[in-house]
């Protein structure tokens, strides 16, 4: 049945991010369809692993501060020795810097790109090769953002790095398809997260978003676990280098 082709029962998916916001509800998202999950995040995750195991999985916690590739050998290790492999990689984790382009900073910018695309590569490079070597394909999903379709203000490194993580997600596509790998993108519109508080209660800027979003409301991290576990599963099989916007009807406006 159409329905068995989603179930992610004895799958093991690195999630970063995974200490709130969308890594969160993604980790929750995929443990409620079946899989383990790794989070990895710079603190630790009691509420996500709390929430993973009540729905029946293991949750094993890696903290990691992933500015830097310097921890990826060592994040693989841990989800080897633990789980014995990983099926699903997910590259939440990123940062945004808001500044007039005129003001950004050097550092704002190295920052942003070495989390939102040096990271999200090298990362995805290394799963890749332990995919390669288990022989047994595997999903790749970068989480990107309605800014690398539109641009925004105030978001400039955001929208580049975001952008490239785009790009990332079709070349690697096109070089991996061959190893049974498929990797795609979701585009968040508007969530509501913590790092989106301040627009919401900003009352003018809340309502500008509102007017724009089709379906007249925020988005959740609830929102994204549905494209997640899709695109993480054996439903997806022939989508490759594609990437699915989740924003209530935004970009059609």
């Amino acid at each position: 049945m159409i329905l068995d082709e989603f179930n992610l029962n004895g799958k093991v998916a690195l999630v970063t991010g995974a200490a709130g916001g969308l890594g969160q509800g993604i980790s929750i998202g995929l443990a409620e369809a079946g899989a383990d999950i790794v989070g990895v995040d710079y603190q630790e995750m009691p509420e996500t692993k709390a929430q993973v195991e009540a729905r029946g999985h293991y949750f094993l916690s890696v903290v990691a501060d992933l500015i830097s590739i310097e921890p990826i050998q060592g994040i693989l290790n841990q989800v080897l020795f633990n789980l014995g492999k990983v099926d699903i990689l997910v590259n939440t984790a990123g940062v945004g810097r808001r500044a007039d382009a005129l003001e950004v900073t050097e550092k704002d910018w190295d920052d942003v790109m070495n989390l939102n695309v040096k990271t999200v590569f090298f990362l995805s490079q290394a799963v890749a090769k332990q995919f390669i070597k288990q022989g047994t394909g595997g999903k790749i999903i970068n989480i990107t953002s309605i800014h690398a379709f539109n641009g925004g203000f105030q978001v400039s490194p955001l929208t580049a790095g975001k952008s490239g993580a785009i790009g990332i997600t079709r070349v690697l596509a096109n070089e991996w398809a061959k190893y049974n790998i498929n990797i795609n993108g979701i585009a968040p519109g508007y969530i509501a997260t913590e790092s989106t508080s301040w627009l919401r209660t900003d009352e003018h800027r809340n309502t500008e978003i509102l007017n724009r979003i089709p379906t007249g409301r925020w988005g959740t991290a609830d929102d994204i676990q549905g494209a997640a576990v899709f695109l993480a599963s054996n439903a997806s099989n022939y989508i490759n280098g594609y990437t699915i916007a989740v924003d209530g009807g935004w970009l059609a406006r």
